[in-house]
């Protein structure tokens, strides 16, 4: 949203640190109290650190810093606020507003953070805030476990889970923060801090759901569930206005183990898909069904019943081949996304779904849909952060292009008109799919008393909004505070 609020406070900052780079004498006092790796940006692998996975983004930040640890996270943004660097995070580097890198930052890259620690006996596992979907589903699955994360096997936890975190079995088992036992993360003085219900509940709190607003998260403590083996796949169905409302209407009833992503789009030149219908207009359901094979059949056969498959991949299977089906989507590419949570789309919404994608701009034009309900919404609204528990669906319009010659800026107009035409159902939206898109959208991502409530943890933790490279929410002033 040009000349939006938001846009204009990162502007400022870009102008006043794009040309900003790190002396020598800075990247040497900085190696010296790391274990990890400083690239900066007269090092050969500069270009190659600095590119993150939406490449939208093009930044050129001053040093970037691979902490080994926790230690070396705190001893880094003492680093950045004692010699004035603005500070940047980055863990899978998926932000669709391009916070994964800043001009003239110093970036915190969790790329070399892959620890992982499993408990078969507890059924719990610690984890780095590197790690990512896949990187976890593979060691969990040897103990025939899973924990509910990302649906593309490349984003990592540390930016996923303190959004919230909607996964492959999210209707069974909740969001990703709902299996959050305990964090470990560096507050804005280098201050190490673990969180939990019973340790800094305030914090533990904010960061399941209020995103990078109050530390780094460098270490996550879930609880796992034993579904190691699903009922899962591709069931890929004709994109009519009938089968998409039946889609929508079941996938919200179905029985709790059934979680469901339906995207309306051109068929990609997947093995599983009839050469005859590649390009056209399709709904493709990835499917999981986390339980009894039988039972999951039965749960999947009204989907069947829908239409006659294009395409039905879907049989027992373990639980990280799931990933394969986004396999794609781990490949970098420019990327527009619009986002919002609904409690139905109306039928001239639909209609304007295929009509978009009918129309779209690039081959990889889409409308994905994602069916929540289940266990989501049995946990009570304010216990977290997360602010939209009692809606029904999460919706999103995507454009994404490989070619940097392409017209970019065809199809973000193509993904702005396909939000507008969706809009008139929308009722919030999910600041992990956020644009720089504005301060008003950051609200609509929280009811008004969990923002209130968040900007009070904010000014406990991060007076001086240290850590704004985020979807961010300003700290409460001292009246603020007060009231609340």
């Amino acid at each position: 949203m040009v000349g939006s609020e938001t846009n204009r406070e990162h502007t400022v900052t870009t102008i006043e640190t794009l040309l900003k780079t790190a002396s020598a004498e800075d990247t040497q006092a900085l190696r010296s109290r790391l274990r990890g790796e400083v690239v900066a940006a007269d090092d050969e692998q500069y270009d190659t650190a600095r590119r993150v996975h939406n490449r939208t983004f093009d930044r050129r930040p001053a040093i970037i810093v691979r902490p080994q640890g926790t230690a070396d996270v705190a001893e880094a943004v003492k680093f950045a606020r004692s010699r004035g660097y603005e500070i940047a995070v980055r863990s899978g580097g998926h932000s669709a507003a391009g916070h994964s890198s800043v001009d003239g930052s110093l970036v915190i890259d969790f790329s070399a953070m892959k620890g992982i620690s499993i408990d078969d006996r507890k059924k719990t596992a610690r984890v780095e805030a590197g790690v990512t979907s896949g990187d976890l589903a593979g060691p969990a699955h040897a103990y025939g476990l899973s924990l509910s994360t990302g649906d593309t096997s490349t984003v990592a936890l540390g930016g996923l889970v303190t959004g919230g975190g909607i996964g492959w079995m999210v209707r069974k088992h909740g969001l990703t923060i709902d299996n959050l036992i305990s964090a470990e993360g560096v507050t804005a003085d280098g201050g190490v801090i673990r969180a939990s219900a019973r340790e800094h509940s305030d914090l533990f709190w904010a960061i399941r759901g209020g995103g990078g607003n109050f530390g780094i998260v460098t270490e996550f403590e879930f609880k796992l569930w034993g579904d190691g083996s699903v009922y899962g796949g591709a069931l890929v169905l004709p994109a009519t206005p009938e089968v998409i409302r039946g889609y929508l209407d079941y996938a919200v009833s179905a029985p709790d183990e059934l979680t469901t992503i339906g995207t309306v789009m051109h068929a990609p030149p997947a093995p599983f898909i009839p050469e005859e219908y590649v390009g056209k207009t399709v709904l493709l359901l990835k499917v999981v069904y986390a339980g009894d094979p039988a039972k999951g059949q039965r749960a999947v056969q009204p989907l069947r019943d829908l239409a006659d498959p294009i395409a039905d991949v879907v049989s027992p299977i373990p639980y990280p081949v799931m990933f394969n089906f986004t396999a794609p989507s781990n490949e970098p590419a420019f990327a527009a996304v619009r986002s919002m949570f609904s409690n139905g789309l109306g039928d001239e919404t639909i209609e304007a779904v295929i009509e978009q994608v009918e129309h779209a701009t690039t081959p990889i034009c889409m409308v994905e849909m994602r069916p929540l309900g289940g266990a989501v919404a049995r946990v009570a609204p304010g216990a977290t952060a997360f602010g939209h528990r009692d809606k029904d669906y999460f919706v999103s319009a995507i454009a994404v292009w490989h070619d940097p010659s392409e017209d970019g800026d065809t199809n973000r107009e193509w993904t702005a008109e396909t939000f507008g035409r969706l809009r008139q159902d929308a009722a919030g939206t999910y600041a992990n799919f956020l644009g720089d898109e504005g301060r008003d959208r950051v609200r609509e991502a929280y009811p008004s008393d969990t923002y209130a409530k968040l900007a009070v943890v904010k000014a406990r933790y991060d007076p001086r909004n240290v850590f704004k490279f985020n979807q961010n929410i300003k700290p409460a002033s001292r009246g603020e505070e007060q009231a609340a």
